[in-house]
């Protein structure tokens, strides 16, 4: 079995505390001078990085009085694209770490959306496992994510209809992929992919296989895409050009107010004066 990655604990975003999504500092995947001699038949791409943008999370729903003590709530537990893409390209599957008390605790997804759904009534630490496919890294990911039920302000009685959700952000990079790896996802849009040295002539693609023959992985579509945060880059860009212009439209009122303030006449002012 391959030896997990080290694991930099991720800042988790709550939809409900007003603030902008932070990313954290990016969890960068490097492969030993072993892996590359196993991987030497598979040319790899010195200075090359490729980036995958990944959000894990869970969402969880309160299932109302009616249900029982037991099976208070809903939850749904995934790793997804920034923008909801498919990873299947990159992530070959995924292995959930359930609590112990779950009836086979160990579940395993092989294809695209990667989530699972489960119904209890207490928070704990699910282990996310990330394996990726023979041309991408031999390497596996551990990520953790706490399951939470319950919000962080409990004004009244819970939502049924608004779930908890929590999710992380995060980017793996890839250095010195190889070419087989980067012909294959240059044009995919769950990939970040510098831009190529002029004559580099990249092998044909070779498609991967898939578990179940799904043509689709991504959660565009997704029941609870409404509920997923957005972490996409060019939304924040938009936010920041819209930020700027509403700056240099108060710019310039401040300097139309100035120049009218400058053009006013000057009034004289009497000489001071002294009593003795």
């Amino acid at each position: 079995m391959s030896q997990p990655l080290p694991l930099k604990r991720q800042g988790e975003h709550h939809p409900d505390d007003g603030a902008s999504p932070i990313k954290p500092s990016r969890l960068k995947i490097a492969l030993s001078s072993e892996d590359f001699d196993k991987k030497n038949a598979n040319k790899r791409l010195k200075d090359v990085e490729i980036c995958v943008p990944i959000v894990y999370g869970t969402t969880a729903f309160y299932l109302g009085r009616k249900a029982s003590e037991s099976q208070s709530h809903k939850w749904t537990v995934y790793v997804r694209g920034a923008s909801n893409e498919d990873l299947g390209a990159v992530i070959k599957r995924v292995v959930f770490q359930l609590h112990p008390s779950f009836n086979n605790p160990t579940r395993v997804v092989e294809s695209p959306p990667f989530e699972l759904s489960e119904c209890g009534w207490g928070e704990f630490e699910i282990a996310i496992t990330l394996h990726f496919h023979s041309d991408v890294c031999d390497k596996q990911l551990d990520l953790y994510h706490h399951l939470k039920l319950y919000p962080e302000e409990e004004s009244g009685p819970q939502s049924t209809k608004k779930p908890v959700v929590v999710e992380s952000y995060d980017e793996i990079v890839f250095p010195d992929p190889s070419e087989g790896f980067l012909a294959r996802v240059q044009n995919h849009p769950a990939v970040v992919v510098p831009r190529l040295p002029a004559g580099l002539n990249l092998p044909s693609p070779v498609p991967i296989e898939t578990g179940n023959g799904k043509e689709r992985g991504d959660t565009k579509d997704h029941p609870l895409s409404q509920w997923f945060l957005n972490f996409s880059e060019a939304d924040e860009l938009l936010k920041l050009a819209a930020a700027r212009q509403q700056v240099q439209a108060h710019i310039v009122k401040l300097r139309r107010q100035l120049s009218l303030v400058e053009g006013m006449p000057q009034l004289s002012k009497p000489p001071s004066t002294y009593e003795s």
